[in-house]
């Protein structure tokens, strides 16, 4: 594979020549996208216009200000020249998306620039809305358009919203953003599969047991109600963020080496994948959601969910994959642990332990990133004893390229290896589309426990969940 990507390059395709950012006063912008301007400039990766749109009245003061603000809240300013730098390619325009005004303003703006790429970090009932007006104002000719999660938030409005922005851009220009994909530890899932030739032969149905994977947050919704409302646990996370670990766990070998062949891998794992039933489903509710902000007062949204998965093809048939995703639960982490089959013959008093967890390979994604194989080492003495040992590598040293830099990068330079594709996108809405509206009520659980015990009951024929720990690299 590449060496600057883990799916090779990307075609020559000519760099965006400007950036612009809808939604340049919103939350994420001010969290997450103005700490990677900040590193992309430092680095020399950025060097062209920046143009903010939102519909605050803004002064240049007041931007400056927000930019400096969000870059001091993750680490700060250690390279006075280069936040020079960010703050002279600046450039904002206010006004309503859905006035033609705001795009002639931005169409003005951008000057000379011929191929911009158009980052939509705005609320998903808005894309469509602002995708129509690059069009009809000649914005879209040459450019690119990074669309931010959720790309609908069921099967319909998905392929709604697809036609949309493919009656204004090509296919090759949109990239769906899900900046979990940029993460140096998803990454690492893709190439630690198909680099290591030791797991091939083990990793299939006749040596996989089940595999769980678990995305644990351990604050609520704090500010966001009004938004969790409209999306709950299964669309804001598991449809798309833990689904596309298990593609890249659970996808076949690319067939050559390049992004488009890795995409297509990826969405045969959605469209393997048998539909959600009611009764495979887990939703529960923390107590206490009802009273945040902009939470209705009988809200049946879920906080939490979990899932026993199927996936119908050669190599998984058979496997029950778990997935579960919450807020307010004990610890904030994300682990996967593929469970392997126990030996088939018992040679050994203990070699199948008591608590049904033979061996298994558990990669730790967040907060630290590490991969641990799980095996049985004998105790000294003359007794076939013995006790299971985590052979565990740990990253000590983490990229300090942030997932939001990686993937706007890779987006202005037209590389898509990080990004999902349409396929992709619609399989994946297929799956769960039939428990959106059809399934089980919320139930309650205490905030700081693993969610309601129906969950445990779920996974309870495969061994139950493996809660994740507090670790630190030895």
């Amino acid at each position: 594979m590449g060496e600057d990507t883990p799916t090779g390059s990307a075609d020559e395709a000519p760099r965006s020549d400007a950036l612009v950012i809808f939604g340049f006063t919103g939350d994420l912008v001010g969290r997450k996208i103005f700490p990677a301007l900040y590193a992309m400039v430092k680095k020399g990766e950025l060097s062209v216009p920046i143009i903010g749109v939102a519909s605050s009245k803004w002064s240049i003061d007041q931007l400056h200000q927000r930019v400096r603000e969000g870059v001091e809240r993750e680490g700060g300013v250690d390279d006075p020249a280069a936040f020079a730098r960010l703050i002279s390619l600046l450039h904002y325009v206010s006004g309503d998306y859905k006035d033609a005004a705001t795009f002639g303003a931005l169409k003005a703006a951008l000057g000379g620039a011929q191929r911009p790429a158009h980052y939509l970090a705005i609320p998903p009932s808005l894309f469509a809305t602002v995708i129509q007006q690059l069009g009809a104002a000649g914005l879209a000719a040459h450019a690119r358009v990074i669309v931010e999660k959720p790309f609908g938030r069921d099967l319909a409005s998905a392929i709604e919203l697809d036609a949309v922005a493919r009656s204004v851009f090509t296919e090759s220009s949109i990239f769906r953003i899900d900046h979990y994909l940029g993460k140096e530890a998803i990454m690492n899932i893709l190439y630690f599969r198909f680099a290591n030739s030791f797991l091939e032969p083990i990793w299939n149905r006749g040596h996989v047991a089940s595999v769980q994977i678990t995305l644990a947050e351990d604050f609520g919704v704090g500010q966001r109600g009004g938004f969790y409302e409209s999306a709950g646990c299964l669309r804001d996370v598991i449809e798309n963020h833990l689904f596309q670990i298990v593609a890249l766990l659970a996808m076949e070998p690319p067939a050559y080496q390049s992004f488009e062949a890795v995409q297509r891998a990826k969405a045969s794992v959605f469209h393997a994948m048998r539909p959600l039933t009611p009764d495979g489903v887990v939703r529960g509710q923390y107590l206490g959601y009802r009273g945040e902000k902009g939470v209705a007062p009988d809200s049946d949204v879920e906080t939490f969910s979990a899932l026993r998965l199927h996936i119908d093809s050669w190599r998984w048939a058979g496997v029950p994959w778990y997935l579960r995703s919450g807020k307010r639960l004990p610890r904030t982490a994300v682990e996967v642990l593929v469970q392997l089959q126990p030996p088939p013959q018992a040679l050994f008093d203990d070699s199948r332990p008591a608590d049904g967890r033979a061996n298994y390979v558990r990669f730790k994604l967040q907060p630290a990133s590490a991969i641990a194989l799980a095996a049985r080492v004998k105790r000294a003495g003359k007794g076939f004893v013995g006790d299971q040992r985590e052979l565990y590598l740990c990253e000590e040293t983490p990229s300090d390229e942030s997932a939001y830099e990686r993937l706007l990068g890779d987006a202005m330079a037209g590389d898509g290896a990080l990004f999902t594709s349409q396929d992709a996108v619609v399989a994946a809405w297929a799956v769960v589309d039939p428990v959106l509206e059809n399934h089980h009520p919320s139930l309650p659980y205490a905030p700081g426990t693993w969610g309601p015990q129906a969950a445990d009951a779920l996974i309870a024929p495969d061994g139950g969940w493996h809660n994740p720990a507090a670790e630190v690299c030895p």
